[in-house]
């Protein structure tokens, strides 16, 4: 009996045992120890995210993230071209932007995605946004957010009975946000009273310029590219465009240091008041909607960007997203963390910032969920031309870059009256040829 009971002890002993060594090996977190080194982009509303999920990421598995670099997308790039080029990217994740991924490509850095995603996983994404993620068949980001422009426009001028009286009775239609660019010509002149409020403005430097070139352009019905690589929007329609941008300035009808102005910049001065309307990203719809950070808060609308002479919206755009290096120790973590970044529940958080949703639940969950009118007109109007304008990406070319570093100077010299339009126009388009030819694409 004495020996039954011994053996008895021994085998709770034992069964104890074993449990607690499964449960210590079931609590233990799949990638403690680990340390993540990312490199972010800054500023708005972006960190917001890392805010949220990070912590929330390392609590799950273990792991620590060290956000090495977190500034404007422009600032990364300049950081990026760097790094790739000496090899010493000392990081495992990176922002990447759907614009700007093909020239880092060219180094060789990127990490194809699609063996660590399977369709399940893929399948909530929009398909046309996913499919800009793609370079020669391999997946190299996971989109986070796409962005597009419409119209922010402060609704306290637009609605004031004294205005759209005078409005209708000098330009002959009703005082509402722009249809059209020439009514929104018309009226940045008629709002413009500066140095209080200036009618619109625009970004006037770096992609950001080029951007709105572009858009406008092929909103008027030109191009920026032909079929075989060859600069085109020297045409009478990109002289058309730009001096429709020379003459906002010119006029006075824009701040005179939008040759100086990026995101940041533009934001600010419509959060202050100084700007009747202008075109920005939906990102910046919470900024503009909080009261400590807005003096428009309780009086701006949004409403869809212009139509061009072609008769069409045409919105300049592309996915914000993650990449992961080759050269990460640690790739499965890395991926992890990129998957939780861009998640479900990542995309509602960052949908009620502002940014425009990759994924079909996302958009399901907004439109069903949000109660408040500004804010659901919003989404609606997002949503809008998502599904019915035209959506384009800069050219998915490593040399994109290069070619809005040749275009925006020339865009400026125009605008500034150093040079004639045409003359500004044809010398960019001559130094993009040369940068086409050289880089092998006329062979």
């Amino acid at each position: 009996m004495l020996k039954f009971k011994k053996i008895w002890v021994f085998t709770l002993v034992a069964t104890f045992l074993s449990l607690s060594l499964e449960m210590v090996a079931w609590a233990k977190k799949p990638f403690e120890g680990v340390t993540i080194k990312a490199a972010l982009i800054g500023g708005g509303n972006y960190e917001k995210l890392y805010e949220e999920l990070i912590p929330k990421w390392e609590k799950l598995t273990g792991a620590k993230v060290i956000i090495v670099a977190k500034m404007s997308h422009f600032e990364l790039d300049k950081k990026f071209k760097l790094d790739f080029a000496a090899g010493a990217a000392d990081y495992d994740i990176m922002t990447n932007h759907t614009s700007f991924a093909p020239q880092y490509d060219k180094f060789g850095v990127l990490l194809d995605l699609k063996p660590y995603f399977n369709k399940k996983e893929l399948s909530d994404f929009l398909p046309s946004v996913l499919k800009i993620c793609y370079i020669d068949g391999r997946l190299i980001q996971i989109p986070r957010h796409i962005d597009i422009s419409n119209i922010y426009y402060r609704a306290d001028l637009f609605n004031d009975p004294a205005k759209k009286k005078v409005f209708r009775e000098k330009y002959g239609y009703d005082l509402a946000p722009p249809k059209t660019w020439d009514q929104a010509y018309d009226i940045a002149e008629f709002l413009n009273n500066p140095p209080a409020v200036y009618g619109t403005q625009f970004t006037g430097k770096e992609e950001a310029f080029s951007g709105r070139f572009y858009e406008m352009l092929l909103s008027n019905g030109g191009r920026l590219l032909d079929s075989h690589w060859r600069p085109v929007f020297n045409s009478p329609i990109g002289v058309k465009t730009l001096n429709y941008l020379k003459r906002l300035y010119q006029n006075g009808l824009v701040p005179p240091g939008v040759v100086n102005y990026v995101w940041d910049d533009v934001a600010k001065n419509f959060a202050q008041g100084k700007i009747a309307f202008h075109l920005d990203w939906g990102g910046w719809y919470p900024w503009y909607d909080d009261p400590k950070s807005s003096k428009v808060a309780k009086t701006f609308g949004y409403s869809l960007m212009p139509k061009g002479d072609a008769g069409i919206r045409v919105h300049w755009s592309g996915a914000h997203s993650f990449s992961v290096l080759k050269s990460s120790k640690h790739k499965e973590a890395a991926v992890s963390l990129i998957k939780f970044l861009t998640s479900e529940a990542a995309g509602k958080f960052e949908a009620e910032l502002g940014f425009g949703a990759v994924r079909k639940s996302v958009w399901d969950y907004v439109l069903k969920t949000t109660k408040d009118a500004r804010k659901l007109n919003f989404y609606k109007i997002y949503k809008y031309a998502l599904e019915n304008d035209e959506i384009v990406t800069p050219p998915l070319i490593p040399e994109w870059p290069s070619i809005s570093n040749i275009l925006y100077p020339q865009l400026q010299a125009a605008i500034l009256g150093e040079k004639p339009v045409k003359k500004a126009l044809d010398d960019a388009a001559r130094k993009v040829e040369e940068l086409m030819a050289k880089s092998g694409y006329y062979r």
